[in-house]
Formats: structure tokens, C-alpha cells, sequence
């Protein structure tokens, strides 16, 4: 037996377990001071009904299979939101709207990508279920920019997108078309753009910090037909009010798969990728009528890989005999206590930054 795991999968240890779960913690703690309460949906759940509750999916890259004990397809979640989605729709399909969720866990990705080899990884998030509203994004990308900063994360930086723009702006292209154009849209392909219409090379163009981007695009907008998304996107972005860097690119689509109107990429100095994505989608109900959503994932692997949200170990270290009830009271000030279990027990065997002597702690 060799102890190594599948491809893309990997164990966390001390002490970067302990920092994940006070990542998460931060987190959550300022999510639930804004109101989101925390759920907890199952790591498994039926494929259909996954794949179904998102108006454009959003879990094309689970992993599937067969149950033997209902003989029905079963899913691993590749992504929180579809399930956040349901419980909003189901279980708590009586609750008053806006209905404010969080979460943390774990999801499984079917394959992984050139740029991020795990395909085992962890989320985290918040989703408000009942508006799509100027307002809703508001509160969501401030939550998600005070939940960063709080867990340590600086040098925030958000970069926004329209990802239904082009459906949009070409309306009268056939399908194949519009796909086409999509795709060299996506690639930033300039002669492919023009090969189809040289008109929508300025969407190209309009990318980068945001007041230019904007400028660009509204005198793209001639015809004022994004008008209104503009607007909504200026005050979402002055919201934000200096607490994070701000780029557009209104053409791109790559992790937008299932947003509507909006969707927004975080970033963080000093982190490679993304930390975080979020935009508004649609919910659909079993009776067939949808309901917008507003909300946003963190990953937790890419913000302790580059070191943040990492507390300072300290390891106190109580010598073999220490009376239990010294132990119970420097716990009660907040040390972690490592008692010796025999004689020759060290503090640093066990890890220690710091050793009970009989002035009190003092440092190794």
C-alpha cells in the first residue's frame, strides 16, 4: 500500500486544515451578520434533479452513477449553487423572498482543467433566492468583498462581465451564428469576429479597467439597447466604493455557463486564478415558473495555497504531571494545549511554539 490518491485529489493536513475550517468560518460569521443562514446539502443527490434546477445547468461536469439501492442515476456535486437552488425551491419553498443561504463544502469535478489540476475541492458561498435586483447584487458583492477581507484577503480585485451581452446585441443572427460568434468572442479572435461581422469588433475592444471598458461600451450602445444593464452595472461597481480593483470584460463567458445578466470574477493579490465567482441566475421550480437569484462561490484551496487566512501556530506545551486543571485554565484564555502523555515527552516532538514553565507560558 502506497497511500496515494486518485488524480486531481489530495489530502489537506495540519495545519491547513485547521486554516480552512477558520477560512471558512470567517467567512460565514460575516455572512450571517448580514442574514445569510448557513445549509448543508447532502455531498450526493439524484442527476436529474441537479441538472435540472438551474435554467442553464450548471453541472455539466459531475460525477455520475448508478445507486444501487434506488437503481437511479446519483450525481456528485461539481458545484454548491444547483442544490442551494433546490432546497430554496423545495424545502423552503414557503419562505418569505428574498431567502438569504449560505454554505461550505466539499465538490468533485468530473475532469480537470489545464490551469487547476484538483478536481476534489472546497466552496463556499452565498446565494440570495427571490431578486436579481440592482439592489440584491449590491448587497452580495459587498458581502463577499467584507467576507475577504475579514478571513485576511487583500488586494481584492473584481472583474465584471454581461454574460447574456451578445444574445442581446444579435438577436437577429441564426443560432449557428450566434454560437460561432460566442466562441471567437470568447477567444478574443478578432479576425474571426470580423469575418462574421466586422460591426462587433469593438466588444473586443470595450475590456479592461473599468471606467474605460464602460465608456467603450456605451458608445457601442447606439441604440441604447443596454442602456439599463449599463446603469445597473455603474452602481454596482460604485458600491463598491474603492474596497477592490474593477475591470470589464462584457463578452466573457468561460464559468458563466448558467448566469443571466451579470457575473463577476474575484481576485486577490498574490493568489494565481480566481478565488471566486458569482452572478445572477434563474431557479426553476417544479411547477415549471422560474425565480431569479443573486449570489457568489469563494474557493477556499487557491487562497491558502498562496498563504492567506492563515493563523500563526501556537502550541502550548504542558510538561508530564501538569495538574488537569492548569491545562482547563490557560484553554479558557485561548491556548492550545499539548499535554505530555509520559516522562520523556518534548515540546518539540509535539510541535511547539511555547512551554508552560513556572513563570507561565514562555516562548521556545
Amino acid at each position: 500500500m502506497t497511500g496515494l490518491l486518485p488524480e486531481g485529489f489530495h489530502d489537506r493536513l495540519p495545519p491547513a486544515a485547521d486554516a480552512a475550517t477558520g477560512l471558512e468560518a470567517r467567512v460565514l460569521g460575516v455572512a450571517r451578520l448580514y442574514g445569510y443562514e448557513q445549509v448543508d446539502p447532502p455531498l450526493v443527490e439524484f442527476a436529474d434533479e441537479l441538472a435540472s434546477r438551474l435554467k442553464a445547468g450548471g453541472v455539466r461536469d459531475a460525477v455520475r452513477f448508478v445507486d444501487p439501492v434506488s437503481q437511479r442515476t446519483l450525481a456528485i456535486r461539481p458545484d454548491l449553487t444547483a442544490q442551494i437552488g433546490r432546497i430554496a425551491a423545495t424545502r423552503m419553498g414557503h419562505h418569505p423572498r428574498p431567502v438569504r443561504l449560505s454554505y461550505a463544502g466539499a465538490v468533485v469535478k468530473l475532469s480537470a482543467s489545464e490551469l487547476n489540476p484538483q478536481r476534489a475541492m472546497r466552496q463556499m458561498g452565498c446565494e440570495l433566492i427571490g431578486l436579481d435586483t440592482v439592489a440584491a447584487a449590491i448587497e452580495v458583492v459587498r458581502v463577499a468583498i467584507e467576507a475577504l477581507q475579514a478571513a485576511g484577503v487583500s488586494g481584492i480585485a473584481l472583474d465584471f462581465t454581461l454574460p447574456d451581452l451578445v444574445d442581446t446585441l444579435a438577436r437577429e443572427l441564426d443560432p449557428p451564428t450566434l454560437n460561432t460568434l460566442r466562441d471567437r468572442l470568447d477567444a478574443k479572435d478578432a479576425g474571426g469576429v470580423a469575418a462574421i461581422d466586422a460591426r462587433w469588433l469593438p466588444l473586443i475592444e470595450a475590456a479592461g479597467p473599468f471606467d474605460a471598458a464602460m465608456a467603450r461600451l456605451r458608445a457601442i450602445d447606439a441604440g441604447n439597447a443596454l442602456a439599463s444593464r449599463l446603469d445597473a452595472l455603474a452602481q454596482i461597481a460604485a458600491s463598491v466604493n474603492g474596497q477592490a480593483a474593477l475591470t470589464l470584460d462584457p463578452t466573457e463567458r468561460h464559468g458563466f455557463e448558467y448566469q443571466s445578466w451579470l457575473g463577476f470574477s474575484i481576485f486577490a493579490r498574490g493568489v494565481r486564478g480566481e478565488i471566486g465567482r458569482g452572478g445572477t441566475y434563474t431557479i426553476l421550480h417544479g411547477d415549471g415558473h422560474e425565480e431569479p437569484a443573486v449570489g457568489f462561490s469563494l474557493f477556499t484551496d487557491p487562497i491558502l495555497d498562496a498563504g492567506l487566512s492563515v493563523d500563526e501556530r501556537r502550541r502550548l506545551f504542558l510538561p508530564f504531571g501538569t495538574p488537569a486543571i492548569e491545562g482547563t485554565r490557560l484553554r479558557a484564555q485561548g491556548w492550545v494545549t499539548v499535554a505530555a502523555l509520559e516522562a520523556g515527552d518534548t515540546p518539540e516532538a509535539q510541535l511547539c511554539t511555547h512551554v508552560l514553565g513556572d513563570g507561565g507560558p514562555r516562548t521556545l
